[in-house]
């Protein structure tokens, strides 16, 4: 099966023909998780799975598996999969690509008569964007137990819709214990959703680790006055303390470099009046760095500084630190490295700089990522762009990697 090739034109039709739902004026898609263009993208992938052979399951959570069976399907499955979901202006190929790429792999074995050693499948995540319904990687999330079913399902939208019934409307609220299924590898192949591989001008991202990330809330407290009157001594300004805390989280990823990542991507100020002090400024802080170590030194240092912050000034510094996610290691992607090499992909390591279902899939079994370059590093965006080549050579290190570990799949 060395020479065996996945269908480069029947890939891309198919990214195009799923980018038709939700399809933007700007040429990308808004799709978001359990609405009815959701349910019409995940409809299309059911119904291309089912045309190759396979069943589907849904569980609870609304994560759609598809299954094609082994010639021994008393060992666990390679699985692969990623999302259809999108931002609001979403592009065409964030976590869409990575459920194609399986529903490629799977025609090509369907069509070349292919039995595999172990059950394959192929697997549609619920929300893992986390845009209409927080958290991020939610479906996934429930699977491996990082999150309660109940307490995800009752999430409401800006809408005050609930996710539970949300799903039930789109079909998709299903009968399977989250986790339940026989996985023995995990397998996503995703838009590196940066620019290193086209810097590099590599084909390949062999996927190593997985970016920790640390999510905070931060509230500053000071006073409303007068922008006229009030001496700048005087002065409660709350942001004036923020800008100062924005600045600090710059100077956190710089000082941590090359891997240190810091942002403030959110900001709400009250009163919000260009002639009044700020009086309270609420904002979000994100800190990362694939080193564990690293990145606890990143967060005692924020942490400590805005405590210093408090005491020096007039203000009040909140800080609400209520999401980690630990660094992964994709134990897997020794697979992906073998299929490249194989395949004759210029290939190299890299890191996850987002996450992905496949990071917490690393809870339960060995789980790899391919990464394919994407046009100027640019995603979440409308004009994200790959090429029919790029995907075709993602597509092809996927299968080649399922089947090396297909081969090595032993019972549990």
């Amino acid at each position: 099966m060395n020479d065996l090739r996945i269908n480069k034109d029947r890939l891309w039709d198919s990214l195009m023909e799923m980018a038709k739902i939700g399809a933007t004026a700007k040429g990308g898609c808004n799709r978001l998780a359990a609405t009815a263009l959701d349910g019409q993208a995940r409809d299309l992938f059911v119904k291309w799975c089912k045309e190759a052979g396979c069943s589907i399951s849904i569980d609870k959570m609304g994560n759609i598996f598809a299954r094609r069976e082994g010639t021994d399907n008393t060992l666990p499955a390679v699985a692969t999969g990623s999302h259809l979901d999108t931002q609001p202006t979403g592009g065409k190929f964030d976590g869409v690509f990575g459920v194609l790429a399986g529903v490629e792999v799977l025609r090509t074995l369907h069509e070349n008569n292919i039995q595999t050693k172990a059950p394959f499948e192929f697997s549609v995540w619920t929300n893992e964007e986390g845009s209409r319904f927080p958290p991020a990687m939610q479906g996934s999330g429930v699977y491996v137990g990082r999150f309660d079913l109940e307490t995800e399902l009752n999430k409401t939208d800006v809408n005050g819709l609930v996710l539970r019934d949300e799903l039930e409307k789109i079909g998709y609220l299903g009968d399977d214990e989250p986790g339940s299924r026989n996985i023995g590898a995990f397998f996503e192949t995703h838009i590196e959703q940066g620019p290193i591989l086209e810097d590099e001008d590599k084909t390949i991202g062999v996927v190593r680790l997985g970016q920790g990330i640390r999510w905070y809330t931060v509230t500053i407290t000071g006073r409303e006055s007068h922008a006229g009157t009030t001496p700048m001594h005087l002065r409660a300004d709350a942001m004036l303390a923020a800008s100062q805390v924005v600045c600090e989280i710059n100077n956190i990823a710089l000082s941590n470099a090359p891997n240190g990542l810091g942002t403030t991507g959110f900001m709400e100020v009250y009163p919000n009046s260009r002639n009044t002090i700020a009086g309270t400024v609420t904002f979000s802080a994100d800190l990362r760095n694939p080193n564990p170590e690293i990145l606890a030194q990143m967060d005692e240092r924020f942490q400590n500084y805005c405590k210093q912050l408090a005491k020096d000034s007039d203000v009040e510094v909140e800080v609400d630190h209520f999401w980690y996610f630990a660094p992964v290691e994709f134990s897997a992607s020794n697979n992906v490295e073998i299929a490249a090499k194989k395949l004759g992909y210029s290939h190299m390591d890299i890191y996850a700089g987002a996450g992905h279902d496949a990071c917490y899939m690393a809870d339960l079994v060995p789980t790899g990522m391919v990464f394919t370059p994407c046009k100027d590093g640019i995603s979440h965006n409308e004009i994200e762009s790959t090429t029919p080549e790029q995907c075709e050579a993602g597509c092809n290190v996927l299968m080649h990697a399922m089947l090396e570990a297909s081969n090595n799949m032993v019972a549990k």
